[in-house]
């Protein structure tokens, strides 16, 4: 049996697969070995995984996750992994795992719009080209960490209708100040920002909020997929903001000349489909 991993910055999605047939699905918290040690990431597959696979014998692992990127992280993840569970462990990055997801052996663009956001230009084997997200204080254009960050940022500074503010309030039981110290002074803000999010496409017929979340993504298509050939290759979305906010990407990517192809909340299926090859 493998176990296939999709893991973000908020959550990692696990899924035990026999013969290209899922047998248990697990989830568990964010795993991203550039906010996390060796040590909290073998905690988490202590207390939450190992409990999970009770009766099962996993034979490999395939971690797809955020911030594997480079060689030492992934060792970072590997290792943490092979304290519990000693057997192969490939370690890619969730762009891989969406490109692979999303286009399995074909060429075309894949993207993810979730906690934060990337994008890829792949060849239908491996990576061939990747605009660097930057992280959401430089980029991670159009995911929810950006859009929480500009709705808090429009909220503090008065850019929305009073009763937008006092709904926003009043929904998350926040106060500035409370804002400030979550966003500077406590752990994953970007965890914390996305979380604020779903406000938008709940609001998404106030104008102020439907010319954020459109200006946002503009900036995610010019910014990013503009420079890969867009006109030559579908341009495929992965993730949670991709999944609900169809709509809004939709018109933006027409606005800008761009082919949409596939628009999918979790790589796993496609992943599953993958690895059955």
């Amino acid at each position: 049996m493998i176990l296939i991993s999709d893991s973000g910055s908020t959550k990692t999605d696990w899924c035990v697969v026999d013969k290209g047939e899922i047998v248990r699905r697990i989830a568990t918290a964010g795993i991203n070995p550039f906010f996390q040690s060796e040590e909290e990431i073998a905690g988490e597959v202590e207390k939450n995984l190992l409990p999970a696979l009770e009766g099962l014998t996993v034979t490999s692992v395939s971690f797809y996750g955020a911030g594997c990127a480079f060689p030492e992280k992934n060792e970072v993840v590997r290792r943490a992994i092979n304290r519990y569970l000693p057997v192969p462990v490939e370690v890619g990055s969730d762009l891989l795992a969406a490109a692979r997801a999303l286009c399995g052996d074909e060429a075309g663009i894949a993207c993810i719009l979730g906690t934060g956001s990337n994008s890829c230009l792949y060849d239908g084997k491996g990576i061939v080209r990747n605009i660097s997200p930057l992280g959401f204080i430089l980029g991670d254009e159009g995911s929810g960490a950006v859009l929480g960050k500009l709705l808090v940022g429009d909220v503090l500074k008065n850019q929305l209708p009073e009763a937008l503010k006092d709904a926003f309030f009043a929904e998350f039981g926040l106060t500035p100040a409370l804002i400030m110290e979550k966003v500077y002074k406590q752990p994953f803000p970007n965890r914390f920002l996305a979380s604020l999010s779903p406000f938008l496409i709940r609001h998404i017929e106030e104008p102020a909020i439907s010319g954020l979340v459109n200006d946002s993504f503009r900036k995610f298509f010019t910014r990013n997929v503009m420079q890969y050939d867009y006109r030559s290759y579908p341009v495929h979305l992965l993730g949670s903001v991709a999944w609900y906010y169809r709509e809004q990407l939709e018109a933006v990517a027409g606005e800008l000349g761009i082919r949409l192809g596939a628009i999918v909340q979790s790589p796993l299926a496609g992943l599953v489909a993958y690895h059955r090859v």
